[in-house]
């Protein structure tokens, strides 16, 4: 119960998350409260937290699975608050799409984003107990402890890190194809050749020559990479 809690750690984090979704009629403002009743120093902790699993989650094979949710493209600041909306679905959702992203087929239709504040609380909460930004007091040291942390609990799957073309795309991700996107929309966009990156990037650019594909592409289209 969330009288219970005293402290936020990555348990309590998603216990929060799962009972402020239990009030549909105001699930952020509970949270909010809630937090605030923690005090500052656990606000402070619930946001790290949310902001460390948003950099977990920055994988290019997710992010061409919110490209899919999208139904045609996920632009940077999109995919900031698709992740904020994985969070919101609680740890097992968010742990799953690593391992597979084309499990997010299973989840809360995206469309629906009445819970995607929800990991933003703790930013809001420090701001109004302390009348100060959340950046001012950001500890590199700490934080990178918290990622480090935090990232053993997670299984990526193989072929996440690649940043896949339409044309590979429903190979890698068949169920959200199937639930978010029609053959002839998908037909579409491959055939046009449409890349939704920004083939600038360098990240991009060395994402495509070193990582991986999913095994899934390779057997159905024989690439090697």
């Amino acid at each position: 119960m969330s009288g219970s809690i005293t402290e936020v750690n990555k348990d309590t984090f998603w216990a929060l998350i799962a009972q402020a979704k239990e009030h549909p009629g105001g699930p952020s403002e509970w949270l909010m409260e809630r937090l605030m009743d923690l005090g500052p120093e656990q606000a402070k902790k619930f946001d790290d937290i949310a902001s460390a699993y948003t950099s977990l989650a920055y994988q290019y094979g997710l992010w061409t699975a919110a490209s899919v949710m999208e139904r045609g493209g996920c632009t940077d600041d999109g995919f900031i608050d698709f992740r904020g909306w994985l969070i919101a679905q609680g740890r097992e959702v968010y742990m799953a799409a690593l391992a597979d992203p084309d499990s997010l087929a299973d989840a809360t239709d995206y469309q629906d984003q009445r819970f995607a504040c929800l990991p933003h609380m703790g930013d809001r909460a420090y701001e109004e107990l302390t009348g100060r930004e959340i950046y001012e007091d950001f500890d590199p040291a700490r934080y990178s402890a918290l990622k480090a942390e935090l990232k053993k609990d997670i299984v990526y799957g193989e072929g996440i890190g690649y940043p896949y073309g339409w044309w590979d795309v429903p190979a890698y991700l068949p169920k959200l194809c199937a639930k978010y996107m029609t053959p002839e929309k998908l037909t579409q966009l491959a055939e046009g050749r449409v890349d939704t990156w920004n083939l600038s990037s360098l990240e991009v650019r060395a994402a495509r020559a070193n990582a991986q594909k999913s095994k899934k592409i390779k057997k159905d289209r024989g690439d090697s990479r």
